[in-house]
């Protein structure tokens, strides 16, 4: 059973980064997308980015393109996200997801992790 576990979260003032981590353990994640989700007040899961395990073209929402940036480390079997220049409204909970599914919502994924904290204080 494949486990993901985040990391990397914490408060930060707004501009400035965060890189989260998603590390893979239990199975072969070959042939999944990973996914990044949030959770913010609204309690809905909000896509932000996302990338074939394998490798390949990448993903984001309008919301992170351009400040966010998803990558994978084969060989430590991890995920990354890099947020930069933060804004308050990216105050949420961030979840690392996989999926075999060509889909990407949260319906769609096989496994999840737990999540981490970010917050962005103004």
């Amino acid at each position: 059973q494949v486990q993901l576990v985040e990391s990397g979260g914490g408060l930060v003032q707004a501009g400035g980064s965060l890189r989260l981590s998603c590390v893979a353990s239990g199975g072969l994640l070959w042939g999944h997308t990973m996914v990044w989700f949030r959770q913010g007040p609204t309690q809905e899961y909000e896509f932000v980015a996302s990338m074939p395990y394998s490798g390949g073209s990448t993903v984001y929402a309008d919301s992170v393109k351009g400040r966010f940036t998803i990558s994978r480390d084969i060989n430590k079997h991890t995920v990354y996200l890099q947020m930069n220049s933060l804004k308050p409204e990216d105050t949420a909970v961030y979840y690392c997801a996989a999926t075999t599914r060509v889909d990407r919502k949260p319906t769609d994924m096989h496994y999840w992790g737990k999540g981490t904290l970010v917050t962005v204080s103004s």
